[in-house]
């Protein structure tokens, strides 16, 4: 009993300590925090609209030009950019994701597109795609009991149709991951039992086993609110790390899993476990070889700097801070009432708990320094 009583107020008394710190942080943070000693922009250069830097000028342009053509009624250049690319998959997707985008505003020319060639496999994966999305709209986004029966009726009714089309679709080209893609997302919707899921998933692993968006899709049929629970998610999760080869981001669906259970307050008891810490240091060394302009990176590395700060791997959130800039628009910052305020007593905290040392003023960013590429 003694040793009991001795263990319980020795937690409490760490508790307490705690509390005191975490208030004496935070007072820093809000009052003697100074970002550019650090190496980090200052508050009025926070720019909560995005998660990273603008895409480049010329990449712009050219995404313009093909929506421009498309909706002039001339498919040929949404063809040739999606199939440019070659087998590289994920930028393929990354590409479809765009022709999608341009085709919710106007599919006249999709439509030109597949009368023209009725076997392109990237034609008829982007229609399946889309009859995917459109399914999803009639739904919305919320959970089963906020969502009507009629709704929910209308989407059940409607995939079947749109998973036909993507195995269709994966006839005309065997090599291409794209059309399994499509079946994995629709799969949670169509109520695939495991069963039936996992034979869409070795389809789409056995042609691109690294497929980022395959992966975040499956996770979600993993999770608990859908086919799985979080164990099952967990798992899955630490397997796409595990696998992810070098220059891969990958790994950074892990994050997106406890994203999830965050989500639904039911992260803790992952973030308590010792291995969740090294898998975030792990994590970090993983991006380190991710090339700096692949379009998951910035959302990754705000997660990154988020969970490294739960799990007390400070020098690892200071490290993401440092290199996510200016840009505050992203998960989790995006959920609070002021992102770019919560995001900066997040850095200050890594910086405090890190305790890093302040830059010498001739390597300290400027206060007008990257004002230009904002623009």
């Amino acid at each position: 009993m003694i040793h009991l009583s001795i263990f319980v107020l020795a937690v409490v008394v760490y508790l307490a300590y705690r509390a005191v710190r975490r208030r004496r942080h935070l007072k820093w943070a809000r009052d003697g925090f100074d970002p550019a000693a650090y190496g980090m922009p200052p508050r009025e250069r926070l720019d909560p609209t995005r998660p990273g830097p603008p895409t480049p000028l010329e990449q712009r342009q050219r995404s313009q030009a093909v929506a421009d053509a498309a909706w002039a009624g001339d498919w040929r250049p949404a063809a040739a950019y999606a199939a440019e690319p070659g087998d590289h998959w994920d930028e393929r997707w990354s590409r479809l994701e765009l022709l999608g985008a341009i085709a919710k505003q106007g599919d006249g020319w999709l439509s030109a597109w597949r009368s023209a060639e009725p076997g392109n496999c990237d034609a008829a994966t982007l229609e399946a795609k889309l009859m995917v999305h459109r399914a999803w709209e009639v739904r919305g986004s919320g959970y089963r009991d906020e969502v009507g029966d009629d709704a929910i009726n209308a989407f059940i009714e409607m995939l079947p149709a749109a998973i036909e089309a993507a195995r269709r679709a994966a006839l005309l080209d065997p090599a291409n991951p794209g059309p399994w893609v499509v079946i994995v997302t629709a799969a949670r919707g169509a109520q695939f039992t495991p069963e039936q899921f996992q034979e869409a998933w070795n389809e789409l692993v056995k042609r691109a086993w690294y497929h980022y968006q395959g992966h975040w899709q499956a996770m979600q049929y993993w999770c608990e609110k859908w086919f799985g629970s979080n164990k099952q998610m967990m798992a899955f999760a630490e397997r796409a790390m595990d696998a992810a080869p070098p220059g891969s981001p990958l790994g950074g669906i892990y994050l997106h899993a406890l994203a999830e259970l965050e989500g639904r307050r039911s992260v803790a008891s992952a973030l308590a476990a010792d291995r969740t810490k090294w898998r975030i240091e792990n994590l970090a060394t993983q991006l380190r070889q991710v090339r700096p302009d692949d379009e998951h990176l910035p959302r990754l590395r705000h997660l990154l700097a988020h969970f490294a700060g739960e799990v007390e791997a400070h020098d690892v959130a200071l490290e993401q801070f440092r290199a996510i800039g200016p840009w505050c628009g992203a998960y989790p910052w995006s959920e609070r009432e002021d992102p770019a305020a919560a995001f900066d007593v997040a850095r200050a905290l890594a910086v405090k708990r890190a305790k890093a040392e302040p830059l010498a003023d001739e390597l300290r960013p400027k206060k007008n320094a990257g004002t230009q590429q904002q623009r």
